[in-house]
C-alpha cells in the first residue's frame, strides 16, 4: 500500500527521521508522543512499516527505529486510556464504520439531487456521466456490508451473539437487491422509475445505518474485548474499505501484544513454528512455506470445511473471487451464508454426508465475471465424510478456447 503522492511520502520520512534524531538525542518518549499522533493519524500501520522500511534502506540503523515502537505503544495506549470509547479512536474498526456511514450519508444526499434533476429531464450527456460516476463510486457500500459480514459477525457469533447478526446479514441482502434494480434502472435510463427506486434505496440504508449506530455498534463494543477488535482489524484490509483509509492510531499488532498471552509465544508474531520442518505428503514431502506458496498461487480459489461444518482454511490468494478474511476461519459454514440460502448449503452437505452426491456446481455471471463454483465432498480411507471443499473460479477465457494449442507452441 502506498503512502499517498511521493512529496507527502517524503515530508513524513523526514518526519519520522527527525523524532528517531530526537530520541538519540535524548528527548523523553512523551514529548514526541504529540507530533508521531498527528503524523500517524491519517496513514495506516502498513504504511508506518513501509516507511521505517524504507529509513533503513536509507541507512538508519534498525536499532535506531526500533524506539519508534516505544513512541507507537505509547500513543497507542493514551488514545486508550484517554479517549476510552472505540468510536473515538481513528483505526478502531467501530470508527472507521462510522466514517463511512458519515460518507454514505453525504453520497446519499449528493445523488438524490442528481437523480431528481434526471427526473425533471436534465438529462444531457455531462450530466449523465456524472450521475454514473457517483453511482459507481456509492456502490462501495457494498464493501463496508462485506467487512461486516467477514470481519465484525465471526466475533459476535464467538460470543454466541448470532440472532442479530443473522437478521442484518438478511437486511444486508435487500439493500443488495435494491442496489441491483437501481444499477438496472439507470443503464436503462429509465430516469421516472430510477427516481423511486433510489428512494427506496436511500430509505433501507439509512434505515440500516440507524441500527448499526444505535444497537449494533454499542452492543459490540460491550461485548467484544480488546483482543477480539485486534483479530477484527487485523484481518479488514483483505475485505478493503468504502471511501475512507483508517488512521494508524490503533494499531492491530500492539493491540494483540498487549493482550496476548505471555505463556503461549505462538500468538506473539515472528516466533514459534515457522522453521522448514518438512511436512510429509502422500506423494513428497514441502516445507510449510511451500505449501502457503502452492495454495496461495492456485489459479482458483479454494475454501475448506471439516466434518463438523466449520471452515478451517481458505486459499488467501490476491484476486479473490468472493470476500473472505481471517474472521471466517473457525466460523460454521451456515453462518457464512446469507439466512435465505442457508437450506441450499445443509442440502449439499447433507448429500456428501450420505454419499448420494460427489459434486455440486453452479456457475453464476457478476461484474463482467463468469464465474464457476463447485463442491467437492472429502472422505478418508475407510469412506468417512471429513469435510468438503469449495473450488470457485472464473472461467470467462476458458469458455472462449477453441481448436488446441500445444505446449510447445509457447
Amino acid at each position: 500500500m502506498g503512502v499517498g503522492n511521493p512529496n507527502q511520502q517524503t515530508d513524513k520520512q523526514d518526519a519520522l527521521k527527525q523524532i528517531i534524531r530526537d530520541l538519540h538525542a535524548g528527548v523523553p518518549v512523551e514529548k514526541l508522543q504529540k507530533t508521531f499522533a498527528d503524523l500517524i493519524r491519517d496513514i495506516s500501520p502498513e504504511e508506518i512499516a513501509n516507511m521505517e522500511n524504507a529509513l533503513i534502506q536509507d541507512g538508519f540503523p534498525p536499532e535506531e527505529i526500533q524506539r519508534l515502537c516505544d513512541v507507537h505503544v505509547q500513543v497507542f495506549e493514551k488514545s486508550l486510556s484517554q479517549v476510552g470509547k472505540p468510536s473515538k479512536i481513528p483505526g478502531h474498526p467501530i470508527h472507521t464504520f462510522l466514517l463511512e456511514n458519515k460518507e454514505a450519508k453525504k453520497q446519499l444526499k449528493q445523488l438524490g439531487k442528481l437523480i431528481k434533476a434526471a427526473a425533471k429531464g436534465k438529462t444531457d450527456a455531462p450530466k449523465i456521466r456524472l450521475l454514473e460516476t457517483a453511482w459507481q463510486r456509492f456502490r462501495e457500500i457494498e464493501t463496508h456490508y462485506a467487512r461486516k459480514e467477514n470481519q465484525l459477525f465471526p466475533a459476535l457469533e464467538a460470543v454466541h451473539f448470532t440472532g442479530p447478526t443473522q437478521v442484518m446479514w438478511g437486511k444486508h441482502d435487500e439493500i443488495r437487491a435494491k442496489i441491483r434494480e437501481t444499477d438496472s434502472l439507470l443503464k436503462e435510463q429509465k430516469w421516472a422509475d430510477l427516481s423511486g427506486s433510489f428512494r427506496a434505496l436511500a430509505s433501507a440504508i439509512q434505515k440500516m445505518i440507524f441500527l448499526e449506530e444505535k444497537i449494533l455498534y454499542p452492543t459490540s463494543a460491550r461485548k467484544l474485548n480488546e483482543a477480539a477488535w485486534a483479530a477484527i482489524k487485523a484481518g479488514e484490509s483483505e475485505i478493503g474499505y468504502a471511501w475512507v483509509k483508517p488512521s494508524g492510531v490503533y494499531d492491530a499488532h500492539i493491540a494483540k501484544a498487549m493482550n496476548a498471552d505471555p505463556a503461549d509465544q505462538s500468538k506473539l508474531p515472528g516466533t514459534a513454528g515457522e522453521g522448514d520442518t518438512m511436512i510429509k505428503l502422500s506423494q513428497g514431502q514441502l516445507t510449510e512455506e511451500q505449501v502457503n506458496l502452492l495454495l496461495k498461487n492456485l489459479p482458483f480459489d479454494v475454501t475448506f470445511v471439516d466434518e463438523d461444518d466449520t471452515v478451517r482454511y481458505y486459499s488467501d490468494t490476491p484476486d479473490r473471487i468472493f470476500p473472505r478474511s481471517p474472521g471466517i476461519i473457525g466460523r460454521k459454514v451456515q453462518n457464512c451464508h446469507p439466512p435465505k440460502s442457508v437450506h441450499v448449503v445443509e442440502d449439499i452437505i447433507r448429500s456428501f454426508r450420505e454419499k448420494e452426491k460427489d459434486v455440486a456446481e453452479f456457475w453464476i455471471q457478476m461484474k463482467g465475471l463468469f464465474v464457476h463454483i463447485r463442491y467437492f465432498p472429502l472422505y478418508d480411507a475407510s469412506g468417512k465424510y471429513r469435510g468438503v471443499i469449495e473450488v470457485s473460479q472464473e472461467v470467462s477465457g476458458i469458455r472462449k478456447l477453441e481448436g488446441e494449442k500445444r505446449i510447445m507452441e509457447g
